[in-house]
């Protein structure tokens, strides 16, 4: 019986050891530090801008509203005139506003000759996808000149602007190759170190950006027709022996 109880004793004994040493071993385990690798994938494409717009504004003056009226009318039939020339249609023309400034009500009433007393502005907003025919059409404002239209100096250099619309058509593609390089960017780095990439960890997909094709300091990147949309994905992976 003795001989039992030892046994028993020894049994138990060996037992707490071994789940002991488990414990420990697991607690090893879990404190070893997790090996990740957080990458970046580069996707770019250049494409053309689809969709263009050309504020244009004018001004007409007069000593009665109705001259001055009168001189705006014919600034924007030659306006349109011009535009139609261009190819443009009356539909790609909108009227946004129409600004009335009495001088004679100003602080400088005194100052101000009679023939303009009644300043009238017009804005018009021509919205086209012809957007070579849009470019060419604001870079002759010179034949407008030549018909009497006066620009307002505040809007002289404006010019079309145009944008890129299409992103949804590339989006899932140039995601898919951001990631495929953020891949090749972790497999590089993982076996440098001697490792192999594990399973994703975290995963930025970044914002899709649409930038000048060419980037020239000081200039206005809305005013280039060529365009390049750019999205970087971020992708953290662990690491695995």
């Amino acid at each position: 019986m003795r001989f039992v109880y030892v046994l028993s004793a020894l049994l138990v004994a060996v037992g707490i050891a071994g789940a002991g040493w488990l414990v420990g071993d697991s607690l090893v385990k879990s404190r070893e530090p997790l090996r990740y690798v957080t990458v970046k994938g580069l996707s770019e494409r250049e494409v053309k801008a689809d969709l263009g717009f050309w504020p244009v504004r004018f001004v007409a003056t007069g000593a009665t509203l109705d001259i001055a009226r009168a001189a705006l009318e014919r600034s924007e039939a030659s306006v349109r005139s011009f535009l139609k020339g261009k190819g443009f249609e009356d539909a790609d023309i909108d009227v946004q506003n129409i600004m009335v400034e009495d001088r004679a009500a100003g602080y400088n009433a005194g100052q101000t000759p009679d023939e303009y007393r009644f300043v009238l502005t017009e804005d018009l907003l021509v919205t086209s996808s012809k957007v070579d025919e849009l470019a060419g059409a604001s870079k002759g404002v010179a034949d407008l000149l030549k018909s009497g239209v006066v620009f307002s100096s505040d809007a002289w250099s404006a010019g079309a602007s145009f944008i890129f619309t299409g992103i949804a058509d590339l989006k899932n593609e140039m995601l898919a190759e951001a990631t495929s390089r953020a891949k090749e960017s972790a497999t590089r780095l993982a076996q440098e170190s001697g490792a192999k990439v594990g399973k994703i960890e975290t995963v930025n997909q970044g914002v899709f950006e649409i930038l000048p094709a060419v980037e020239i300091p000081n200039d206005r990147p809305e005013k280039q027709i060529a365009k390049k949309v750019r999205v970087v994905t971020t992708i953290t992976y662990f690491l695995t022996d």
